[in-house]
């Protein structure tokens, strides 16, 4: 995800402190990873000098000072262009699990056993994810439900690995 632009695209309601951005991309994209404020913060000094971005206005209210930001013209045609480009999607060719079975026949380790083990993390997150589905908003259930699919994709294709753990073992075999 592209911070400084989703951080822009928030600012096209209205200017908001730095403090106010964090907390608006917390509250709808961040559950389970949100912004720490260095990162807003340096986000912010780079947008500001790309033009992007400039101060509406300084506050002190007693504390230290707080910079209000506000989109210009060149940050609105940044996220216009940003929002009809389509992400590439993101194949998976060279995976973790897949180098982990490998060095696993490699190694003379039970490769069986490693997608056994993968099987029932993938089901475990998948319950959790479930749950959280479940008593979710709308964005909760659509950000659950993404995630939900490409777990049943692996898990497919942890299954499709099992079932032909004999024949990888000769291909790799030294």
């Amino acid at each position: 995800m592209s911070i400084g632009h989703t951080l822009l695209g928030l600012l096209e309601s209205g200017p908001r402190h730095g403090y106010d951005l964090k907390r608006a991309f917390d509250e709808r994209f961040g559950h389970d990873r949100p912004l720490h404020y260095g990162q807003v913060y340096a986000t912010m000094s780079r947008l500001l000098k790309n033009g992007l971005v400039e101060v509406d206005g300084v506050e002190t209210d007693g504390g230290p000072e707080r910079k209000r930001y506000a989109i210009t013209d060149a940050g609105i045609t940044d996220v216009s262009a940003w929002l009809a480009q389509p992400e590439k999607p993101e194949p998976y060719l060279q995976s973790t699990l897949y180098t982990k079975v490998v060095l696993a026949l490699l190694t003379g380790r039970d490769a069986a056993d490693l997608l056994d083990a993968q099987r029932s993390e993938h089901l475990r997150l998948m319950r959790v994810l479930t749950d959280r589905k479940r008593k979710g908003d709308l964005a909760d259930q659509l950000i659950c439900d993404h995630a939900l699919f490409h777990l049943e994709a692996d898990l497919r294709w942890l299954e499709l690995t099992a079932a032909r753990l004999g024949r990888l073992a000769e291909v790799v075999a030294p």
